[in-house]
């Protein structure tokens, strides 16, 4: 490169932004001093800056809207459990309904007939009935504990008498009988228990 053609300006390193070039001396601070030369790296960044900004707003109205539509899921989520806790039991409170219709009947056939066997087999009828119903398709049963040994996890014992025939704890008689929904003890029979002598 020749002295002539550095002294000219040529040579500089193009890459550089044009604040950082070498300038023409007398051109560059010439003219109105509240007027200055464009900047294309300085309108560059400010256009990044833009874009970047825009982006920032988008992402953010993106989450809101998400954020949004999560929370209203979980309300609609919370509502429709509550509302299957409220309403788990309808089946069986229908069933329990109709039986309530057939004690009504009875009631009233038996005071309208005054017989009282009449009403005594109507009303043994409707706990069959139900008890059937409950069973069969609830999976809810009650057992029989009399002569059962004793077994705190399905017996809670009320009285308890000595006896010299057993050797172990056994139930004598029911007081309550115990349910079970399907296999699980529910409620425990409330029993008297008879106590071999030497405990």
């Amino acid at each position: 490169m020749s002295k002539n053609n550095v002294q000219n300006g040529e040579g500089v390193n193009e890459t550089l932004c044009p604040e950082e070039s070498v300038g023409g001396g007398e051109e560059a601070g010439s003219g109105d001093p509240g007027t200055q030369s464009e900047d294309p790296c300085g309108q560059e960044l400010e256009e990044k800056v833009a874009d970047l900004e825009a982006r920032l707003a988008e992402l953010n109205d993106q989450y809101l809207r998400k954020a949004a539509e999560f929370e209203n899921f979980r309300k609609r989520m919370n509502r429709e459990k509550q509302e299957a806790i409220d309403f788990a039991n309808q089946s069986l409170l229908l069933d329990l309904i109709q039986t309530m219709d057939d004690f009504e009947r009875a009631i009233k056939s038996a005071d309208t007939s005054k017989d009282f066997s009449g009403f005594y087999e109507g009303v043994t009828m409707i706990e069959k009935r139900l008890s059937s119903q409950l069973e069969n398709k609830w999976g809810l049963k009650h057992f029989d504990s009399a002569g059962e040994p004793f077994d705190p996890n399905r017996h809670k014992a009320l009285m308890m008498e000595k006896s010299a025939d057993i050797t172990e704890p056994v139930v004598r008689e029911d007081l309550l009988k115990g349910y079970t929904l399907k296999d699980r003890v529910i409620r425990t029979a409330t029993v008297t228990v008879l106590m071999p002598e030497s405990e």
